[in-house]
């Protein structure tokens, strides 16, 4: 074993108190993170001593640790005892004494409380914990989860996601409020007429509600990223046209993605995953055409009715994600065409259609009889202005946001007033 491959388990075991186990397997990982930085990450796999090899059906054995530690750092990312048994003893709570989780935390990570990471929610033998600047939330953000067995022990830890680095932060005040007509401005432009599936009434509710956005100081706008990672997407926003098909059929290939592991010499030389690099235009072009001919063999009579939002490397291959144009639903119909980075042939593609399977004898939605200035009266009143923290990679800093939402929407049909979480 590499000598500093063997530093790094000699601590784990004795930070962890793994003196009933011994170490099984250990490999090391690199790949991008949401910050489109490079990880590389030591996984290990520690058995209890009374067990010497994995179940028939290989899985891990009850009591199993499964740890991974930053490489660069040395520092703890995730810890897991299968079925939650441990036969370790060295980490134990008072639980549900969140006080001593949250300086066992400060430790392990180097984060502070409150400056970096704040308490999410709270249950008796779990914790959730998300990411902060000085309590305000990040976005994107990081997670960590912790949880105990009934005795107060460790049994699962993970720590995900971004949390504040050394990145610049820009300390200029936000204080736009609602009573600002900018802010109005922004929040009527957001109000949308969707349709949302009524599962209770088994057919599609058309409801005007607002699309999340956040606002800078400087009224510069940044989307509402769900997946934390859409920075390192080339948006493309092209609808997809053609005059002739193509006489041919696309042919499928399996997805392969590539195996993340890695030497030791490779992995402390900490060179950049190659999904970190960015699309040339080149390529950007040589995607777009793989694109629209992959369009014109596997769904011919569909012209205009695409649109190429993004191009982004993963796992070794040009993902192009696609949806409809002028769908209304909440549930868009979407494509991800899959693109060999070295051939630029288009090797796959998945749907959603497996999803929206669920809604297909759903009835159509009724007509609207309110229109969106009548709507947005409704929903002003019940607007919310959050503060948060969000990375803005054209400046790469982050800037003091206002996220613009709602829970609430109104019924197009109706103008009924309603909570969208009981849609």
């Amino acid at each position: 074993m590499d000598s500093r491959i063997k530093e790094l388990v000699d601590l784990t075991k004795e930070k962890f108190g793994l003196d009933a186990y011994f170490l099984h397997t250990w490999n090391i990982y690199s790949d991008k993170n949401v910050m489109n930085e490079t990880d590389y990450t030591l996984v290990m796999e520690w058995f209890p001593r009374c067990i010497k090899e994995q179940t028939e059906d290989e899985l891990n054995p009850p009591g199993t640790a499964l740890i991974e530690l930053d490489l660069k750092s040395s520092r703890l990312k995730s810890i897991i005892f299968v079925e939650g048994k441990t036969f370790a003893n060295t980490i134990t709570f008072n639980s549900p004494d969140s006080e001593k989780a949250i300086r066992w935390i400060e430790r392990e990570t180097g984060f502070t409380y409150l400056e970096h990471f704040q308490i999410k929610n709270k249950e008796t033998e779990k914790i959730m914990f998300e990411a902060c600047i000085n309590g305000i939330p990040l976005s994107p953000s990081g997670l960590m989860e912790l949880r105990l067995d009934d005795q107060g022990r460790l049994t699962f830890f993970s720590n995900y996601g971004h949390f504040l680095s050394q990145k610049t932060l820009n300390k200029v005040k936000n204080t736009l409020t609602l009573d600002n007509e900018y802010v109005k401005q922004i929040a009527y432009e957001q109000c949308k007429l969707l349709d949302f599936p009524s599962s209770k009434e088994e057919k599609w509710l058309p409801i005007y509600a607002l699309e999340e956005i956040y606002v800078a100081h400087n009224k510069k706008t940044l989307p509402f990223d769900i997946i934390g990672d859409r920075h390192s997407y080339i948006n493309i926003d092209m609808v997809m046209e053609w005059d002739d098909p193509l006489q041919e059929t696309f042919k499928r290939y399996p997805i392969k993605f590539e195996d993340n592991s890695v030497t030791v010499d490779q992995a402390f030389s900490f060179a950049p995953h190659p999904d970190t690099f960015p699309l040339t235009k080149h390529e950007q072009e040589k995607a777009t055409k793989v694109v629209l001919d992959f369009l014109r063999m596997e769904f011919p009579q569909d012209t205009g009715k695409w649109v190429l939002n993004f191009l982004h490397r993963r796992d070794g291959y040009i993902i192009a994600g696609l949806k409809q144009v002028q769908d209304r639903r909440v549930f868009q119909k979407k494509l991800k065409v899959f693109i060999d980075a070295t051939s630029f042939q288009a090797i796959n593609y998945m749907d959603s259609n497996w999803f929206l399977e669920m809604y297909k004898d759903y009835l159509s939605p009724a007509a609207k009889k309110i229109n969106k200035k009548e709507a947005f009266e409704k929903i002003k009143t019940t607007i919310e202005l959050t503060p948060v923290f969000v990375y803005d990679f054209e400046e790469q800093h982050y800037i003091l946001c206002k996220k613009i939402d709602s829970s609430f929407g109104v019924l197009a049909h109706n103008g009924e007033l309603i909570e969208l979480d009981e849609v």
